[in-house]
Parts: C-alpha cells; structure tokens; sequence
C-alpha cells in the first residue's frame, strides 16, 4: 500500500521539486555507470559516516570537511527502488509544499531537513562506520510540513495485496496517510538498531519532525495551517482512469465545463 498522487492542485511551477527530482535521477545515472567498487568509493566519500561527522576514526580521507556530507548524502541512492520511492514521494508531497514556502525558501528547507534528519541518526549511532545516503531524511520534513498544511487533502493509495493479483486505487485523509507512515517509521525505529545497516528509521524521524519544527519559519506569510480541502475534488463519475483526477467547483459556473489541464489538475505520475 502506497501513494501514488494527492488531489492538492497548486497554480505555480515547482521547479525546485522538479530540479531535486532532476538531480537525484541523474547522480543515479552517473553511479550505475560506474564499477561497484568505485560505487562503494563514492558511498565512503559522499555519504554521511556518523564516526566521521562525530570524531571518530574510520580510515577514510575526505577531501572536504565531513559535515558537507550531511547535505552530499541527500542525493545519493543504493538502488532503482530506493531512489523511486523517494522520487515519488518528493513528487506527490513536494510542490505542495514548495507553493505554500516559495522556491528558495522550500530549497534550504528541504536541505536543512535532511541535514537534521542525517544528525538524528547520527547522534544514536556516532560510531557507526556505514555511510548513510539517499533523500528519505529530507523528504520526511517535506511530509511534516505537509502534515500542518494540508492535513485533509485526499491523497490517492494504491493497494496491492501481493501475491494476490489485484490492485485497488482508493483515496484517504493526508493526516490518516502520513500518521500512519510516521508511526510505522517511529515503532521501527524503536526496534532496530541505528548503527546497524539497513533503513535509517530514526532519520526518517527526525526529518519528519524537523519538518514540522521548521515549517513555521519558511512558509510565507498568510499561509494557513490545517487548510481545508481544495474545492477542486475529485469526480469519480467523470474520471477517465484510476490515477485520472478531474478538479471542478461544485455549485459554480464553472461545474460541467472542460478543465483547464495546466492549472487545474495535477496527475499522478501514470495519469
């Protein structure tokens, strides 16, 4: 069970979300063309090692001070599902939230939640010597900020009880999606071991609350909270697919006119 798109059209361009996106998939590129072992050499360079960050010594040589890693990190991924799944989410979340700060201001959130997301699992696990990488971290701040904003946004799940062969698109409240993904990261979390391999579930924690922390000081003024849903819903008697959405203003003149694709809609990623 995943989400696969929110029915949360914004009217601006988010070019930082698309810009992030961007970045991540082409480093991807860059890393599967490389051999495994200068894979594993950029992992040991670029990712966030807690001993580094926190004074300990693992015999790796950086060429810069092991706190830029923290932010290097961010954009390094250890497989096609690893990165996907982070994509999607920056995709579904991102330019919500990017609309509700501006372009500058979502960019050095974004960094600055994963940063404290990365000190988060560093802090429990300071004399790890296992790099930590990919963008999860700093997209948990983006789900938190997302949480205050738009907690009743419907976000669109796709349920896949594997191995049955069946699938079912349903959606459901912001605040019910991403209260239960944020308890399913806090009880893992609680039950593994930060210095071990594997998910960095306290990241994931930190970053979700350092979203909510920040959210505060970077969105622009006039913004409100817990916002209602948007007019704009979605019609399931007019819907063409399970992924389509169709935004119109009930009661309105505009209710059985053709939308405007551009402004009016925003689609999941196989719409």
């Amino acid at each position: 069970m995943f989400p696969i798109a929110d029915d949360n059209p914004t009217h601006t361009s988010p070019i930082v979300t698309w810009f992030l996106i961007a970045t991540c998939v082409g480093i991807y590129v860059w890393q599967v063309s490389l051999p495994d072992s200068a894979v594993q050499t950029v992992f040991l360079t670029y990712g966030a090692i807690p001993a580094n960050i926190f004074g300990t010594t693992t015999g790796v040589v950086l060429p810069f001070p092991p706190e830029i890693t923290l932010v290097s990190s961010q954009f390094l991924h250890g497989g096609l599902m690893h990165l996907g799944g982070n994509m999607l989410y920056l995709y579904i979340f991102g330019d919500n939230v990017e609309a509700a700060m501006g372009h500058l201001r979502f960019l050095v959130f974004y960094l600055l939640a994963g940063v404290m997301a990365g000190l988060t699992h560093g802090v429990l696990a300071q004399a790890s010597g296992i790099p930590m990488i990919g963008a999860s971290g700093a997209i948990s701040g983006v789900l938190g900020a997302y949480l205050l904003l738009y907690p009743h946004a419907r976000v669109r799940i796709l349920f896949l009880p594997l191995p049955i062969p069946f699938f079912k698109v349903f959606a459901v409240s912001a605040i019910i999606v991403l209260g239960i993904w944020f308890t399913i990261q806090f009880v893992s979390a609680t039950y593994s071991s930060p210095e071990g391999g594997g998910v960095a579930f306290w990241a994931h924690v930190g970053g979700f609350v350092a979203g909510v922390v920040l959210l505060p000081f970077f969105k622009q003024r006039g913004v409100r909270y817990w916002q209602s849903p948007s007019a704009e819903v979605i019609d399931t008697r007019r819907s063409t697919g399970p992924w389509t959405r169709i935004g119109r203003q009930p009661g309105s003149a505009e209710e059985g006119a053709s939308d405007d694709v551009s402004s009016r809609r925003k689609r999941g990623p196989w719409a």
